[in-house]
């Protein structure tokens, strides 16, 4: 059945699976399919103008297909790489990164290395050496959701 449309659509069917992928895009988005869709658009062009030259086999217009689909999904991650952005918030959805240098004070001592703070509304576990509750102590780095401290100087 596939082959008989493929068959009777001849170039156009390059173009019927183009549509089909960048509407599965639009219901799906990932930024994918649409490279994908893209490489069918380009061989479903050159099949216009190539349709009737002997060259110009189901073989051949599988491998540029594939071929133009790896190349167009590189290119387009790299065009839309987002990891150099610059942005007035860097540490927008990273919120254990933004309380690195803030201190607190240990609402739990630290015993055995583990204890917990406060810092605006939420309650944090905190590593680092033993400390004794009501200590200030700064945020030194993150792990996940624990906050590594240290004693605050003054």
């Amino acid at each position: 059945m596939i082959q008989k449309l493929v068959a009777d659509l001849g170039p156009w069917s390059w173009w019927l699976l183009a549509a089909i992928l960048l509407v599965a895009e639009l219901a799906a988005p990932g930024v994918f399919l649409i490279w994908i869709g893209a490489a069918a658009l380009v061989v479903g062009a050159l099949s216009l103008a190539l349709w009737d030259m002997g060259f110009w086999g189901w073989q051949i217009q599988l491998l540029l297909f594939a071929a133009l689909s790896v190349v167009f999904a590189i290119a387009g991650r790299r065009y839309y790489d987002r990891k150099h952005a610059t942005t007035d918030e860097p540490f927008l959805n990273q919120r254990e990164a933004s309380l690195i240098g803030r201190t607190a004070t240990l609402q739990e001592p630290i015993t055995e290395g583990r204890g917990r703070i406060r810092l605006d509304d939420t309650w944090w576990p905190v590593q680092g050496t033993d400390q004794p509750a009501g200590t200030r102590v700064r945020i030194a780095s993150a792990h996940g959701r624990t906050l590594t401290v240290e004693k605050a100087e003054g």
